[in-house]
This record gives structure tokens, sequence and C-alpha cells, in this order.
């Protein structure tokens, strides 16, 4: 495939333009901001070089020339979006600021539905991601902690973000999947659990449920997981 490296290469080493000839006729943003749109719109599965080049109005196989390979193409929709993190002078209330990092990136993550689907560590080393990853170790100068701690933490809120918002996801695409309506859904469920916790033979869900009866406020969950995380490195 023309533009493929032999052995392995980073994207962002990669000139945008190699050699003698006319000025790319694209960038590397607009190839990112084409799959991005793409991917907002119908998923990351409709996301293909082949889909991204008639978004361009290019050849697939000139599309090759600047981005090798469909992982480098993910690499750069998922730097484009890290772009949109906010950074702002740390408070000085270390976890304030993580809280408020981490509800930023919930956001994020909304806006983009795809985005869960990508967060892996190998796409984390881009310019817009190092700025992010920077930006929370400034927000962490006044915890008393090695770097390495640090950036366990910095992972650790993020594993808890994008683990609550895959589940936010895949519960908003189901509920659109229905052919009733959620409260429909909800009551018929919670009767029939209500009558399972009553017959006697889950005597400690019983006990729970009579603690705590409900309803479940999910953004209180998502607040308590989060300070549970800063707490246990408190």
């Amino acid at each position: 495939m023309a533009g493929r490296a032999a052995v392995p290469e980073v994207i962002w080493e990669r000139p945008e333009r190699t050699g003698r000839g006319p000025r790319p006729a694209h960038t590397r943003a607009d190839i990112a901001a084409a799959a991005v749109r793409i991917a907002d719109a119908e998923g990351l599965d409709a996301v293909s070089m082949r889909r991204v080049a008639t978004e361009l109005g290019c050849g697939t196989m000139s599309l090759y020339n600047y981005v090798p390979r469909k992982e480098d193409l993910h690499e750069l929709m998922v730097d484009a979006v890290s772009g949109e993190h906010e950074p702002w002078e740390p408070s000085g209330d270390w976890r304030a600021d993580l809280l408020r990092v981490a509800r930023q990136t919930r956001a994020l993550m909304h806006r983009h539905p795809w985005l869960p689907r990508l967060m892996s560590p190998v796409y984390g080393f881009s310019p817009n991601a190092l700025r992010y990853l920077e930006h929370c170790l400034a927000c962490l100068d006044p915890y008393d902690g090695s770097y390495g701690t640090k950036m366990q933490l910095i992972a650790m809120v993020n594993g808890v973000v994008t683990t609550y918002v895959t589940n936010e996801l895949a519960t908003a695409e189901r509920t659109r999947s229905l052919p009733w309506s959620q409260e429909q859904e909800n009551a018929v469920r919670g009767a029939y659990l209500g009558r399972q916790v009553a017959s006697g033979a889950y005597p400690r869900l019983a006990a729970a449920f009579t603690e705590d009866p409900g309803p479940i406020d999910l953004e209180a969950v998502f607040e308590q997981a989060l300070a549970r995380v800063l707490n246990g490195f408190a």
C-alpha cells in the first residue's frame, strides 16, 4: 500500500510533506476533522479510508500518502478531539481540579460517543494528549506523591470516566431501540425485582433495598466513584 512504512513509526514524526513536488492538497487536521465528522454522525464503524477520501474529494490511494494506516487515522481522530480539553490555571486544590478534568472528559466523550472505543495508551502520547497530561500533572503539583503515583491517579480517573460513559452510552442506545418507553421498562423490571426480593430468597438484597430504596441518582454515583478514587490517593 502506498505510503506504508516497512518498520514501526510514529505518525507525529512523519513529515506531512515529503520530498519535492506540489504542496499537499490536505493536511492531517483536514483528514482528522473529516473522520471525526463521520464518526460523530454515523459511528466509528462508518470511518474508513475510502469514506474519508470521499468526504475530502480525493482518491483513497492518495490518502495513504498522508495517513499510512487506519490505526494512524484513529490516532489523528483522538488527538483532534483531545484538543477540545480546555486547560485552566490550577486552583491549588488538586481534588477539585481533577474532578473538573473528569467532568470535562465526560462531556467530551458524550460529544464524541465513539471516543471510549479508542481510549488506549497507544494513542495517549499525541500532541494534544501530551498537553492534557501536562495539565493534569500541573493540577497535581500540590499532591505529595511521586510522578509515578500521579500518573496512576490520572489513569484511574480516566478509567472511571471511560467506564461510566461507556455504560451511559450503551444504556442510551438500548433505550432508543425499545418499542416502549423507558418508564414502562423500568416499571415492569422494578415490579419483577420487588417480587424477587420479597420472596425471602435474597435477604441481603432485601436489607440493602430497605436501607436505600432509591431511585438511584446517577449523577451522584459518578461523583461518588471519582471521590472514592481520589480519597484512596489522599
